[in-house]
């Protein structure tokens, strides 16, 4: 019985290891010229990969947890900001920041508090869905004349993909930005 099983196995090899059954299949060759790329129009503000476009007052839009750093930070916001770019800042909160921090709860009232506050400008979102970090990449994608001000890392990689977008962020307790060079020109922490 030991033997007949093992020529059995043999046998069994020899099939799967056979060179006419297990040819490869070809895979179809789509036409190039068929296929239609999508490309982006650059905007005519961009001069190589940084923004003419922006200049003081900055508007920089503010995500969820970039309130919650500076809180834990003790950084006030309009403050922090004028002293990283040395000019007038207008701090600006979604409607899709202000109901994810909303339903975050008692917890992060404080941040709702400063969300709140008469200094930062309120700007009305008309998309579906209340998922912040998209609603911020389409915002800067209409509309070149914003810093994004985040500690999101996936957010930040995802605004590094868009041309001319300045990002701040809170490092070493102080708030720094990157990818504006008339900010580090006058000495402000680079990112």
């Amino acid at each position: 019985m030991g033997k007949q099983k093992q020529t059995r196995k043999f046998a069994e090899v020899k099939r799967i290891l056979n060179p006419k059954e297990a040819m490869p299949v070809k895979k179809k060759k789509v036409d190039k010229e068929k296929e239609v790329k999508h490309v982006e129009k650059t905007s005519a503000a961009m001069f190589f990969k940084y923004n003419s476009q922006l200049g003081p007052p900055y508007q920089v839009l503010i995500d969820t947890n970039f309130i919650n750093f500076s809180i834990k930070n003790k950084i006030d916001l309009v403050r922090g900001m004028m002293d990283c770019l040395y000019a007038e800042c207008k701090p600006c909160i979604t409607d899709c920041v202000m109901a994810e921090l909303e339903k975050l709860g008692q917890k992060y009232r404080v941040a709702l508090k400063v969300a709140k506050d008469p200094r930062v400008e309120r700007i009305p979102c008309i998309h579906k869905g209340t998922y912040a970090d998209d609603c911020l990449c389409e915002r800067v994608r209409q509309h070149k004349c914003y810093i994004v001000a985040t500690c999101d890392r996936d957010l930040r990689r995802r605004l590094r993909k868009i041309p001319g977008v300045p990002i701040m962020f809170i490092a070493s307790h102080r708030y720094s930005i990157e990818r504006l060079p008339e900010a580090t020109i006058g000495g402000a922490p680079r990112g």
